[in-house]
């Protein structure tokens, strides 16, 4: 029995094909959603560096210290998780420019709106969402 050749056409070029992943409308609405959550980061961002500038306290019981230092890491873990998603959200509002924002980057087809209002940096459309966690659950990832 003979393999089936796929050929893979990029996001770009289905977006192209299909007149774009959606309307200007509606692109305006994601792009508005997008900036809001960045602006929203960014503050978080700023309050971070100001609370470690101003944080130099003297604790002189250990157990106090331990405790801060806890906090403190995880406050650092939550800002870099932020800090990754505003790369998203930039990555997402260069997608929104050129036209591929709404389209999965494996298969190309259209992402359903509701996904898209959920996770609006998502690139793969649900089916491709699932299978790349099938995947790396095999790989054990």
């Amino acid at each position: 029995m003979m393999a089936k050749k796929t050929v893979k056409t990029s996001a770009k070029e289905k977006a192209k094909e299909s007149g774009g992943a959606m309307s200007k409308r509606l692109a305006e609405r994601f792009r508005k959603l997008l900036l809001s959550q960045m602006g929203e980061l960014m503050g978080k961002a700023e309050g971070t560096v100001d609370d470690l500038v101003t944080d130099n306290e003297n604790f002189p019981d250990l157990t106090d210290r331990a405790s801060a230092e806890t906090d403190l890491n995880f406050g650092l873990r939550v800002r870099d998780r932020e800090r990754k998603l505003i790369i998203k959200i930039k990555e997402a509002l260069k997608r929104i420019d050129d036209g591929t924002f709404g389209i999965c980057e494996v298969c190309g087809e259209p992402i359903d709106h509701k996904r898209l209002e959920a996770r609006p940096v998502t690139t793969l459309c649900i089916d491709c969402k699932i299978e790349q966690e099938r995947e790396e659950k095999m790989r054990g990832e």
